[in-house]
């Protein structure tokens, strides 16, 4: 039946029902009409409403509950659908619109693969433009200051020390942005040495207490998980420095039967919901990547909670 049928029916049974009520009441309208009979006319227009509005609201629900769905839908959270059974224009709509989210979640995962996957290409590049030719760079600037100290006498001696140990601070910083950039630990010694490593050196740059948190017996992830893993805890890690005003942070990997489920947690401020930035956003698209699902909860006060369980198997980058 379509929509205008469907109002016209309902209509039609509403003015039906009050025609019905008329004709069998034992009510007359006399000339001037009468305070009680106008009471009843007007109590009986108002029923006539209440019920003809409520019969619409009933009918025209499956639209509402669509647009509700239509103004709120994230492509990050997928799986977001309406139920369309039986046939018409608003069950064919909301299929219609089904259909559509399957396709633009397909569109958006494989678009945000090549992207990330472009970004991780480039990423590589700096890191191996820094490494081999500022990184190089540098280190020969160490060395013909280091010859010139041992050469001078005095206050320039003390200013050549002095631009030697900027310039070894520099070469450290340096090294560590390519760490960031292209982490050499994660493809030589595996995801538990490289979040080590990477927390052992935030928690040296930023002061913060950081508490790692491991199985022992972690299952064998492929690369592309532990990339994912690897960057959503750079990221969680980025943002308590940033933005929590936190004094300690736990990373735990716990094997949790046929997935692996990654958490930071810190005892900051918290965040609002409504805040979600670029860095998370981007953490939800590597989630989606693997098949995976991300979680962020942040009591007002009590600090955040990021919490991402990666399947062992399933979607790839």
């Amino acid at each position: 039946m379509s929509l205008f049928w469907r109002i016209f029916g309902l209509n039609t049974v509403v003015l039906g029902l009050a025609t019905g009520l008329l004709l069998w009441a034992p009510v007359t309208v006399s000339v001037p009409i009468l305070l009680t009979e106008a009471v009843v006319l007007v109590v009986g227009m108002g029923v006539m409403l209440v019920t003809n509005g409520a019969l619409l609201r009933w009918g025209l629900a499956p639209l509402a509950r669509l647009t509700t769905l239509m103004t709120t839908v994230d492509l990050l959270r997928p799986g977001q659908r309406l139920p369309a059974t039986g046939s018409g224009e608003v069950p064919e709509l909301i299929r219609g619109f089904n259909a559509m989210l399957e396709r633009l979640e397909s569109e958006r995962a494989t678009s945000s693969a090549r992207v990330l996957l472009a970004q991780e290409a480039e990423r590589r590049r700096i890191a191996q433009e820094l490494h081999d030719e500022v990184g190089q760079s540098m280190t020969a600037i160490l060395l013909v200051l280091g010859r010139a100290a041992d050469e001078a006498d005095g206050t320039l001696r003390e200013d050549l020390q002095q631009a030697q140990e900027i310039t070894r601070e520099s070469l450290d910083e340096v090294r560590r942005l390519v760490r960031r950039l292209r982490p050499g630990v994660l493809e030589d010694l595996g995801l538990v040495s490289a979040l080590s490593s990477l927390t052992n050196d935030f928690s040296t740059h930023t002061g913060l207490r950081v508490v790692r948190r491991f199985d022992a017996d972690l299952p064998a992830l492929d690369h592309e998980r532990e990339l994912v893993l690897y960057r959503v805890v750079q990221e969680s890690l980025t943002n308590v420095a940033r933005h929590a005003d936190a004094k300690r942070v736990e990373v735990a990997l716990e094997d949790a039967d046929g997935a692996v489920t990654l958490t930071v947690t810190d005892d900051g401020r918290g965040m609002e919901s409504a805040c979600e930035g670029a860095g998370i956003r981007g953490m939800r698209e590597r989630a989606l990547l693997i098949g995976g699902t991300l979680d962020i909860t942040s009591p007002s006060g009590a600090g955040t909670c990021v919490r991402l369980t990666a399947p062992l198997s399933g979607k790839q980058l």
